[in-house]
């Protein structure tokens, strides 16, 4: 079992997690479906209704923080399910994170997390319900696999930016959220015609 990440101040968080970004490897995939089968085993699939791999190692090509994202949709969300999700996944090393863990939408969890700094595979498992806006994720997801040049110019801004902000992961994330919007945006109009077609 990892550390409480929760209990670190976001100096210590940074120092210990750097952001470090590195070129695609191709059996993120294949630990993603790994990952997903064991989700399934520990929630059952009436928990974990649907279980999708976004962000950057959903991405071909793409370099990255080597973090496996996951996506889940479940049921509802009410304290008594909360409770039990988090039993459960503490049984296969995941840490709640409270920042989003204690409402009632969007819990995330993390795994990997370790005193010594990273420790063999991270994860971060997101889980909310099914018409979340947690989702628009894989429009953006989509498109970059789709668009080769779009996801060039999100890597090229990826690396500088984790050159910018190695040991501030709010201030990382932050500086990317205009280029993720403006693609997601596109992206769901070009699904939106997609479908009226």
């Amino acid at each position: 079992m990892g550390i409480d990440i929760n209990n670190l101040s976001i100096e210590e968080f940074s120092k210990l997690f750097p952001i470090e970004i590195v070129p695609y490897n191709s059996k993120w995939p294949v630990i993603f479906e790994k990952e997903k089968s064991l989700l399934q085993e520990t929630l059952s699939e009436s928990i974990a209704l649907r279980i999708e791999h976004f962000g950057g190692t959903s991405i071909p090509g793409l370099s990255s923080k080597p973090t496996i994202d996951i996506i889940m949709e479940i049921p509802q969300l009410n304290e008594r399910l909360r409770k039990w999700i988090i039993s459960k996944m503490e049984l296969i090393d995941y840490i709640p994170l409270w920042r989003v863990s204690d409402k009632f939408s969007h819990m995330m969890f993390a795994k990997g997390y370790f005193a010594s700094g990273f420790s063999g595979q991270t994860f971060h498992v997101h889980m909310d319900v099914k018409k979340s806006s947690m989702w628009d994720r894989l429009y953006f997801r989509n498109f970059l696999r789709e668009n080769p040049e779009t996801m060039k110019a999100y890597d090229t801004l990826k690396q500088k930016l984790a050159d910018q902000h190695k040991y501030n992961r709010d201030a990382y994330n932050e500086s990317k959220t205009d280029f993720i919007l403006e693609i997601t945006r596109k992206a769901k109009v070009e699904a939106e015609k997609k479908d009226k077609e």
